[in-house]
């Protein structure tokens, strides 16, 4: 044995992007800007604001510059990250803001630029949703950039990766990921940053192995340390023994055998080996990821969430610019259908165009939010639903409500809708007069009054998320209790069976758009229990439609039967994962 030989170190991040990698590592360790700060001669302002103004031009054409790049050396979908780049440098808010605190302070327009841009930025970390959280990157990349400008500095790049490296950064903004060459990154591996990080999306588009989420691997490796990703997994391991790399050798090629087996049902129809058509549907939150509705063949949207609109920009959006999100999505995949959730914030989603709306609650996740928000302030209710049934002109639209509790909020929606539905009559413009209406069943209070709620709506909705974490009274962020939140709970599956038949019992669709949805695992109990339509995150559409195409539904019955009579929630998931287990393994 090589006494010099390093012993070998594994490290648990987040999967982020799938594939295995092994390489030396290339540390990419970026430095914080030193920001001057100074008080203005009262007759130099007018020349400061303009210099303001000029840094701001550069950096849209240096963005500018990044798009046509990457639209060159990825694609045109990629190249719309920097959308919402050039949308912060046009946001007269930020602006307006920063401009203002320069005239109160007198101090110089980095240091006032950088201090308004900052509490933006933590406005948006702290939002408990990961893609939401993930603005918080596009504001901090542009911010760097205008402060680069302003101070006469070279920004940062990737660009000098030459050799075929790993790259290790604490992270990556995306116009650092933009210059990343794909036949020099062999992984990406980030201490910070999320599934749904620029960095990630342009590692998946490279199809570059990335880990996320590694703590503090920018300080426990150097330069030139051997490294194995997995990008299956989310392990990071230092400094690999050969029994390791052979091990990896054989997972690798298992994978993507397994892969290839999924991907070869993507263009057939989701049936069961009884015959029965399954409606497989996708949740989308931008225009954009229609490409990838139609390239997983999804039977249209389950879920739109429309809060993207409102929490992307520091302004609410106004009617106009909400018709044009949803048309774009309705007339991009008519004749399939289109279901639109009406907003969903609170909780951990705060307006950042109107940060007083709802305002600090004590226990947020049981306030002042989605529906109950929209009831509050009809004006802004109706000004999204106008923009989603002048959408319904151009296709097939579902509208649902989420966060219903009871009939009460179902009527006072009902009114609002008819309003909106008066003022397009009066104005001229086109609507589907004839557009469904359904209702998300996510609290403990609409599934157990289903019979009542079907009487006045037109279809269901599972949120699985949110039913089984009030069910449970879990936490799903608090990682002391997380353990906890368990699909397999006998109180979740006679619930899930309650509101399937509830649904059924008035001629309604019933479908789940939640996380469970998605999970090939628990897609043969959701069918079993009456479950009629599935609608979950595009990539995962592959490996639902492969077990559905090896399954009998009649079998799936017989298991929800089973699982029914359980008590121990460990002894249902075992069932479960038996019939998984048999069906993802036939060739």
């Amino acid at each position: 044995m090589d006494p010099n030989a390093k012993s070998e170190v594994v490290i648990q991040g987040i999967a982020a992007s799938k594939g295995i990698a092994y390489g030396q590592a290339f540390l990419y360790l970026q430095s914080e800007l030193e920001i001057p700060r100074y008080t203005v001669d009262p007759d130099k302002r007018i020349a400061e604001i303009a210099r303001f103004d000029q840094a701001l031009v550069v950096t849209r054409q240096q963005i500018s510059k990044i798009q046509v790049q990457v639209t060159k050396n990825l694609s045109e979908e990629e190249a719309l990250i920097f959308d919402a780049h050039q949308m912060v440098l046009e946001d007269q808010a930020l602006i307006g803001e920063t401009i203002r605190d320069f005239e109160k302070s007198g101090l110089n327009i980095e240091t006032c630029f950088n201090n308004i841009a900052q509490r933006y930025i933590q406005a948006f970390s702290e939002i408990d949703d990961e893609y939401l959280r993930e603005r918080a990157a596009d504001i901090k990349d542009v911010t760097k950039r205008v402060l680069h400008v302003l101070l006469g500095q070279a920004a940062t790049s990737l660009t000098e990766l030459v050799e075929k490296r790993i790259i290790v950064a604490h992270d990556i903004s995306p116009s650092e990921a933009a210059g990343i060459d794909r036949s020099a990154a062999l992984g990406i591996l980030t201490d910070a940053g999320s599934r749904t990080s620029h960095a990630v999306i342009v590692a998946r588009s490279m199809k570059i192995p990335a880990v996320v989420g590694t703590s503090d691997l920018t300080k426990r490796i150097k330069n030139g340390d051997w490294l194995m990703v997995d990008g299956y997994d989310g392990v990071v391991i230092v400094n690999p023994t050969e029994h390791t790399l052979f091990r990896y050798g054989a997972i690798q090629k298992a994978k993507k055998s397994f892969e290839s087996r999924l991907m070869s049902v993507n263009d057939l129809p989701a049936e069961t080996l009884d015959g029965v058509a399954i409606t497989l549907r996708a949740n989308i939150e931008k225009p954009d990821e229609v490409a990838l509705v139609k390239q997983y063949r999804a039977d249209g949207v389950g879920l739109y969430r429309t809060e993207f609109l409102f929490l992307s920009s520091m302004k609410m959006p106004t009617e106009e610019q909400q018709y044009a999100a949803y048309r774009e999505i309705v007339a991009g995949l008519a004749p399939a259908p289109v279901t639109i959730r009406t907003l969903d914030v609170g909780g951990d989603k705060p307006l950042p165009g109107d940060p007083q709306l709802i305002g600090p609650e004590a226990n947020p996740f049981m306030g002042l939010r989605a529906i109950r928000m929209c009831l509050e302030n009809p004006e802004l209710f109706k000004t999204q639903l106008r923009a989603i049934l002048r959408a319904s002109a151009h296709g097939r639209v579902e509208l649902m409500y989420p966060m219903i509790s009871g009939t009460d909020e179902l009527d006072r929606a009902r009114v609002l809708l008819e309003e909106a539905k008066a003022e397009l009559k009066k104005r001229g413009q086109a609507f589907d007069a004839k557009m469904r209406v359904g209702t998300m069943i996510e609290i403990p209070s609409a599934a157990i009054i289903g019979d009542l709620l079907a009487e006045k709506c037109d279809f269901f909705s599972i949120g699985t998320n949110d039913l089984i974490q009030y069910l449970l009274a879990i936490d799903r962020g608090n990682n002391r209790i997380a353990h906890l939140y368990d699909p397999s709970h006998p109180a979740v599956i006679r619930t899930l069976k309650q509101i399937a038949d509830s649904g059924h019992a008035a001629k309604l669709k019933v479908s789940v758009c939640g996380e469970m949805a998605g999970d090939a695992f628990y897609v043969p109990l959701l069918l079993g229990l009456g479950i009629d339509e599935l609608s979950m995150t595009p990539t995962l559409l592959p490996s639902v439609k492969f077990l559905i195409r090896a399954m009998k539904l009649s079998d799936a019955k017989k298991l929800a039967k089973d699982a029914l009579a359980q008590t121990d929630p460990k002894k249902t998931h075992a069932l479960v994962e038996a019939f998984y287990n048999e069906r993802m393994m036939v060739e």
